[in-house]
């Protein structure tokens, strides 16, 4: 006989949204349902954000060994153990995951059902031999990598984020299919751990950062010896011996092929729609997501979508920030809004690049006057202590000091976005940046600096010059 339960909230995904919402609203008094049919944590603690950065923290140690010379320490070629660079990774999921587990959210009291779910109803879900209603539903149901239609790309072992943390070897080349974030940061891991990496795009690498900033990170993973090519058609793909050979060329243009033993394909992410049979509760939805409002809410007003699923932007700190959208809703009855005014986002490669609010393009798109304030990393001190010189802070502000948006790239960018985040996010203007102390000397008096330099004209001008002798005329 199949359990029914009748439940205040319904939570359709285990991964970081979904778990937000699940602890916070057991926590709260709610009596919680969490269905999920895969690992507990998600994309992100399994095969997005934790995995990828602990092996770019695996390839950045290696690099670190190699540069090691320019401060008088000796040095040479890192020796890589593969196996302990995925026990690495491993170790880190492994760390993280008691904290996303099945044991730890039932202990909360939620009620875990270990299986895909779909709707039957406005208001009903079912879960394997599981019948739940619910007075709401949130679908946090994430995302999964995107598969272009390459011809024979089905016929060879291709990797993607799912797969590719899950080895103990690394292979000598490596041809990555996509110059998003994604593919950018694992490119630079794999050719740091001292692989041949090949990144094709279509278009330009990372499109949605300022290109003056993709600019600084182009040219060290240039330096490192990545091969970067943009605006490219890929015609075909072939299984070569134990390799793979992609065969570049549009119709009419000489191909070219290129060889490697693996292929990874990081060409974007599809919202995870399929099965849930969301018609039969009334939401609206697309290949791009799930149709919300500002309240998160879908055409059916008694369930929510939040993160990847809902078509917007795609980080973890999305969805966090959802859940907390939705359980003011969900529970307190209050018509809480999400404003995405101020996420940042961040691309972990070295040098770092981060981004919160319009870029440049953007700000004069919109119609917006602006001015460009810049501060160079080769200006700070720590950072020529540190030899880390590489890169600038760009905001964007208006005359009277409003910050539209910033972007910074070079050390540490993504812990120095944190500043322009919250002067956003409080609506502060540049003057409350500019008029921080910062400690002496960190890598955060760049974004100080670059604030500071607002007032540059009129602090310098010949007016104040004026000024200033007129009072020294008495006394």
């Amino acid at each position: 006989m199949p359990t029914k339960l009748n439940v205040d909230i319904c939570v359709i995904g285990g991964g970081s949204g979904g778990l937000s919402v699940a602890a916070g609203a057991s926590q709260m008094g709610a009596s919680v349902v969490l269905c999920e049919q895969g690992k507990m944590g998600g994309d992100c603690l399994n095969y997005g954000c934790v995995p990828s950065k602990a092996l770019l923290a695996a390839g950045h140690a290696a690099q670190g060994i190699r540069e090691a010379g320019r401060f008088g320490v000796s040095a040479g070629e890192p020796r890589i153990d593969a196996a302990g660079v995925f026990g690495h990774v491993h170790g880190a999921i492994g760390a993280i995951a008691p904290n996303d587990s099945v044991e730890r959210f039932e202990g909360l009291g939620v009620t875990v059902v270990e299986a895909s779910a779909r709707f039957t109803g406005p208001r009903t879900v079912v879960a394997g031999d599981t019948e739940i209603t619910a007075r709401r539903v949130v679908i946090a149901t994430g995302s999964s990598a995107f598969v272009p239609p390459i011809p024979g790309l089905d016929s060879v072992d291709y990797l993607t984020n799912e797969t590719v943390f899950y080895r103990d070897t690394l292979p000598q080349r490596l041809i990555v299919v996509g110059g998003g974030p994604i593919g950018i940061e694992l490119a630079q891991a794999h050719r740091q751990l001292g692989i041949d990496v090949t990144v094709l795009e279509l278009f330009t690498i990372m499109p949605k950062d300022d290109p003056e900033l993709v600019g600084v990170v182009r040219r060290r993973l240039e330096a490192d010896g990545l091969d970067i090519r943009e605006g490219v058609n890929i015609a075909r793909v072939e299984k070569s011996g134990d390799g793979v050979t992609v065969i570049l060329g549009a119709d009419g243009e000489a191909e070219e092929r290129l060889e490697a033993d693996d292929i990874l394909i990081a060409t974007g992410r599809r919202p995870n729609v399929d099965g849930l049979d969301l018609e039969k509760a009334g939401i609206a939805y697309t290949p791009k997501g799930i149709q919300v409002d500002q309240r998160l809410r879908t055409t059916n007003k008694k369930v929510f979508a939040i993160g990847d699923v809902a078509g917007g932007l795609q980080f973890t700190h999305v969805a966090g920030y959802h859940a907390g959208v939705v359980i003011k809703n969900a529970l307190f009855r209050l018509p809480a809004k999400a404003d995405h005014g101020s996420v940042p986002w961040v691309t972990y490669t070295t040098p770092e690049l981060a981004q919160v609010g319009l870029t440049e393009a953007e700000a004069r798109a919109a119609g917006h006057e602006i001015r460009i304030l810049r501060w160079p990393y080769h200006e700070n001190d720590r950072a020529q202590a540190e030899a880390e010189t590489e890169g600038m802070v760009k905001a964007i502000v208006t005359p009277k000091g409003q910050i539209l948006g910033c972007g910074i790239a070079g050390r540490a960018a993504g812990e120095l976005i944190h500043t322009w985040v919250l002067a956003m996010s409080t609506k502060s203007k540049i003057g409350a940046i500019a008029q921080m102390i910062a400690p002496y000397p960190t890598l955060g008096e760049v974004s100080k600096r670059a604030a500071g330099s607002f007032y540059t004209p009129s602090l310098f001008s010949e007016r104040t010059r004026w000024i200033v002798r007129l009072l020294a005329r008495f006394g």
